[in-house]
């Protein structure tokens, strides 16, 4: 897997995420298992700029259509987009994104309990 990882377009990490679920696929089946899809063309340029970037790599022909796999990890590319974010739009720091996804309703008791558990878990490996 690519060490340097790209920086991303929206429609990149839509693509790059059908991509990873699939584990290999044409550029036809990303833009048949794309909601609301662009045209086949723009996928086909979203996969060029993909390969470019090194996020994605050719691996064989089936008929006339390339067949492709990642090149990055999706743990590694998503940590990545989230620093991203974080760096973006609140310096760097976590809680008031998390304020935020509380005021929107998006997390629920048991994701905060989830969350507790994960940190707790951090915090033992840490004392170890």
């Amino acid at each position: 897997m690519k060490k340097n990882l790209p920086d991303l377009s929206r429609l990149e990490i839509q693509c790059l995420r059908r991509l990873w679920s699939r584990g290999e696929a044409s550029v036809r089946n990303i833009h048949d298992d794309l909601p609301d899809p662009p045209t086949y063309s723009t996928v086909r340029k979203i996969f060029e700029r993909l390969e470019t970037k090194g996020a994605i790599e050719r691996l064989r022909q089936e008929d006339n259509a390339w067949i492709y796999k990642s090149r990055v990890a999706p743990v590694a590319m998503i940590r990545k987009e989230i620093s991203r974010l974080l760096d973006t739009l609140f310096d760097g720091s976590a809680q008031p994104l998390i304020g935020h996804l509380a005021d929107m309703n998006a997390l629920s008791i048991e994701d905060l309990e989830q969350l507790e558990e994960q940190l707790a878990e951090r915090d033992d490996l840490k004392d170890q």
